[in-house]
């Protein structure tokens, strides 16, 4: 009787998940494992309607997604760069912004929590009106960046166009941080509180500046809430795929041909499934192994700083 008793009190809590759990493999594995099963077949639009029937290819699609010096290959290659240079620069700004916003607003004074509700409206906002809002501002005839840049402060000879050629990488650089960066200020904040005020007032009594403060208090404190935070914005900007379609559309321009929205266009643009599929597969394990080594690597740093 006291083992029927345990066993209900102890299996209750996995019962309970388990309708969650079904339901995550339902939605994350059940398409996972499909779309794997994809790249090993030739499947374009003339078999999407059977394509469990689809001839078998086995690692044809990925032969052709790594020969680099094909068209194939190189476009992929030089969309990965692509994405490699947004994703670095994107985490670098965001930590950047969000952990100077969230040392400025630790100290009290009039107003700090209106510009906490302000610093975080981007991160509350819908994505597509946020973008679509965008990429008017960066219309090249009638948009406000031009206007302000060109027409009133004349820094630029001739309007720009932000949504073509090179410029495009800025402007998408610029929607991604300031979309994402709140995101970083509220973990920043919130790791913030838990760092004892005595550990500033004994250092500001032994002399102890600003700078000094932060490089020895606030920045080791935060080391493991960073550690996380970083890969976080890594994995989300690097499969960042809602910006760049709906600031650019189903063709970005080659500047901001990021992996996702390239994975896309070899998909559902020129209907080569098998194809869309190996890169996907291949971009899933280069993010694992990335996630891996980073995890592993943080958790020696953090073994070794402990001894």
């Amino acid at each position: 009787m006291r083992g029927r008793t345990r066993l209900r009190r102890v299996g209750l809590p996995y019962f309970l998940l388990l309708p969650a759990l079904l339901l995550e493999l339902l939605v994350h594995l059940v398409p996972m494992v499909i779309g794997v099963v994809m790249s090993f077949k030739e499947l374009t639009q003339l078999q999407i309607a059977h394509w469990g029937a689809a001839p078998w290819k086995a690692l044809g699609n990925y032969r052709v997604t790594v020969d680099f010096d094909a068209p194939v290959g190189a476009t992929l290659l030089h969309s990965f760069a692509v994405t490699c240079a947004f994703s670095v620069l994107t985490v670098g700004l965001c930590w950047l912004l969000g952990t100077a916003a969230a040392i400025f607003l630790q100290e009290n004074f009039r107003g700090r929590g209106l510009l906490r509700a302000v610093f975080l409206t981007p991160y509350a906002l819908p994505v597509y009106a946020a973008v679509i809002t965008w990429a008017f501002l960066f219309q090249r005839d009638n948009g406000l960046i031009n206007h302000v840049l060109h027409d009133q402060l004349g820094l630029t000879g001739d309007r720009p166009f932000w949504l073509l050629g090179d410029n495009s990488f800025v402007a998408l650089l610029v929607v991604s941080v300031w979309k994402t960066w709140p995101f970083a200020f509220l973990v920043v904040m919130a790791a913030l509180q838990s760092i004892p005020k005595d550990l500033y007032e004994a250092a500001a009594l032994d002399g102890a500046g600003i700078v000094r403060q932060i490089r020895r208090i606030t920045l080791p404190s935060l080391r493991p809430i960073n550690q996380v935070l970083l890969l976080v914005l890594f994995l989300w900007s690097f499969n960042d795929f809602n910006t760049p379609y709906v600031l650019f559309g189903k063709a970005a321009p080659e500047a901001a041909d990021l992996l996702s929205i390239h994975i896309y266009q070899s998909s559902f643009v020129t209907w080569n499934f098998g194809t869309g599929s190996a890169m996907s597969v291949l971009l899933l394990l280069f993010l694992l192994v990335v996630t891996a080594g980073y995890l592993l690597a943080t958790s020696r740093g953090r073994k070794s700083a402990d001894a």
